[in-house]
């Protein structure tokens, strides 16, 4: 059994992975998903990180997902205790680059040229202003609505701060990402796993809040991360 450490993304709660929590727990795992301290603009990257590692404690086997604004914590995680990690998942997670800034990643990694040439296919749902339409796609109602309550602020400093590592942790490492995004368009994170982890993405089914539409499926998908 394992101990699945679950990084919510901007502005998110540790909430947003109850019923991904569930479905590792009635499978026999440990289950960690703080709330990050997102709005604070005293927290940078590596505050987040230590408020992480306090979270997780002595807890042993260790798998580190990050979702969407949580690939910036991730890898910082895991990089804190590789003795302790036994796998690092990306999911349709923002991969960071040495010294990038959030803020910047968006222009670096051609985010909005991708997200134009897929809404010239779908007839304009990804990237949509409506949170519902693009963000939400397939989570049922109640639950995006809920998720809307809870969500916070983003703090300023989260987007300045220069990524702290000069390389990604040498420990397993996949990327997941969500076959119906419409936030983060499939291809586009395709190509970014390769340039910027040398990795093959893998799909899981549903739009960018997966945690909240497919949890049985994703929890499947995590769980390969044992193997």
């Amino acid at each position: 059994m394992a101990t699945f450490v679950l990084l919510h993304g901007a502005g998110d709660v540790g909430w947003s992975w109850h019923l991904v929590e569930a479905e590792l727990r009635a499978r026999g795992h440990d289950v960690v998903a703080p709330d990050l301290p997102c709005e604070d603009e005293a927290a940078g990257h590596r505050e987040t990180a230590d408020a992480v590692i306090g979270a997780v404690g002595d807890r042993q086997d260790v798998v580190v997902v990050g979702h969407s604004f949580g690939g910036f914590t991730a890898p910082l995680v895991a990089s804190r205790m590789p003795a302790r990690v036994r796998g690092l998942v990306y999911l349709a997670a923002m991969i960071p680059a040495p010294g990038e800034r959030a803020g910047d990643w968006w222009s670096n990694t051609g985010y909005s040229r991708a997200v134009e040439s897929q809404a010239a296919r779908d007839g304009g749902v990804t990237g949509h202003e409506d949170p519902f339409v693009s963000f939400f796609h397939g989570v049922p109602d109640e639950l995006a609505q809920e998720a809307m309550r809870r969500s916070r602020g983003q703090s300023g400093r989260s987007f300045e701060d220069p990524w702290p590592l000069e390389e990604h942790p040498h420990v397993p490492t996949r990327f997941l990402l969500c076959r119906e995004d419409r936030f983060f368009p499939a291809d586009f994170l395709r190509r970014l796993a390769r340039a910027r982890l040398g990795v093959e993405a893998e799909e899981v089914p549903g739009g960018h809040c997966v945690a909240l539409s497919h949890p049985r499926e994703l929890a499947d998908a995590l769980e390969t991360s044992l193997s």
